[in-house]
């Protein structure tokens, strides 16, 4: 789609490059001529806690905060933190989960079980039928450092929205220190292949 506005949800967890990822949608948007407003929420994040952020792209954009049920991109770095955050992307969005899992300290803690992959993806398809796994994780290991699985994300969306690939490299350029922009371009290319068999 070739937006006149994106309202993005993207939720994680704390070290998985979350804000990274939001900080590089929000340069994009300003790059293509949209106001941009942009929201964050660190729960404990350095802890493993969860990591949110509102963004909006808009010819006006009033407030960062995305009302329930009116986002039209979830990216979901943890796939349970997709199920925690459906409620926000609107039916029939545009869902894209990094298919990893992170067992929260309620699980560690309590004997909570995890919930399994059918019921994750369930509960997403109650909101969307578009919803897209990546393997974000193995992707970025395979390449050598899963610490680019974020870039893994944002390629698969890259390949999802109608927008010129030159401006995505040209604000990985900007926001992502010299030593690690090849890595982080090769992970953006592998998230745009994973992608483009489903679509």
């Amino acid at each position: 789609m070739r937006p006149e506005g994106i309202n993005f949800a993207l939720v994680g967890v704390g070290g998985q490059g979350t804000i990274l990822a939001s900080d590089v949608l929000a340069e994009l948007g300003l790059r293509l001529g949209f106001d941009v407003k942009k929201a964050e929420v660190h729960g404990m994040s350095q802890r493993g806690g969860s990591v949110t952020s509102h963004l909006r792209w808009g010819a006006q954009v009033f407030s960062p905060i995305i009302p329930r049920g009116e986002a039209d991109v979830l990216i979901a770095f943890e796939k349970l933190e997709a199920a925690r955050f459906i409620d926000i992307l609107k039916p029939g969005g545009l869902a894209l989960v990094n298919d990893y899992a992170i067992k929260p300290l309620s699980v560690q803690t309590t004997g909570v079980p995890y919930p399994g992959d059918e019921i994750l993806r369930e509960r997403l398809a109650q909101v969307t039928p578009h919803a897209y796994w990546v393997k974000g994780i193995e992707i970025a290991e395979g390449l050598g450092n899963a610490r680019a699985a974020n870039m893994v994300l944002l390629g698969a969306l890259s390949g999802l929205l109608d927008l010129d690939e030159s401006q995505w490299n040209a604000v990985l350029e900007q926001r992502v220190p010299a030593r690690f922009l090849d890595l982080n371009r090769q992970a953006f290319h592998a998230g745009r292949e994973a992608v483009a068999a489903a679509v």
